[in-house]
């Protein structure tokens, strides 16, 4: 394993290649995150905890135009964003497993209010989380039905602790 001292120079020469100062930067050619797309296991579990506990209302559901008989939905998840979900009843997928190319957290930025309304939910319905109170400030980690790793976080966009 890289000590710290292996670390910061690695990091170093990534900052000196890479990264351009603000001011330098060019704009992005993106307009934003149309929506990240995720598989589950069973859309009445994943929609009872997006739109029910987490509070991401579900906004919009249709069959999967690659895959007959398979759901394809999406919550809204704020400024024009979309999480969405598919299932593949017929394919007999195993879970995930975070490894290279996988997604290791989705980390989603709420208001202060937003975030403490999101804690008593989470509470409410059992789920265990790490976060403030158990060694985290401003940022919620949990997982959903299917191992999924969400982070709630306080920290507006962009913003970085």
């Amino acid at each position: 394993m890289a000590d710290v001292t292996d670390f910061t120079a690695r990091r170093e020469g990534l900052v000196e290649r890479y990264l351009d100062p603000e001011a330098q930067r060019p704009a992005s050619t993106a307009r934003g995150v149309h929506h990240v797309a995720l598989i589950c296991s069973d859309p009445a579990q994943t929609i009872e905890f997006y739109q029910g506990i987490i509070g991401f209302p579900l906004v919009e559901m249709f069959e999967n135009r690659d895959s007959p008989g398979s759901m394809h939905f999406f919550f809204d998840i704020g400024h024009d964003n979309l999480l969405a979900f598919f299932d593949f009843p017929d394919l007999d997928l195993d879970p995930a497993v975070e490894a290279i190319g996988s997604l290791q957290h989705l980390a989603l930025s709420v208001t202060p209010e937003q975030f403490d309304a999101a804690k008593r939910r989470l509470d409410g319905a059992g789920i265990e989380y790490l976060g403030p109170d158990r060694g985290v400030l401003d940022s919620l980690y949990f997982r959903d039905p299917d191992g999924i790793q969400i982070e709630l976080t306080s920290q507006p966009l962009r913003g970085m602790p």
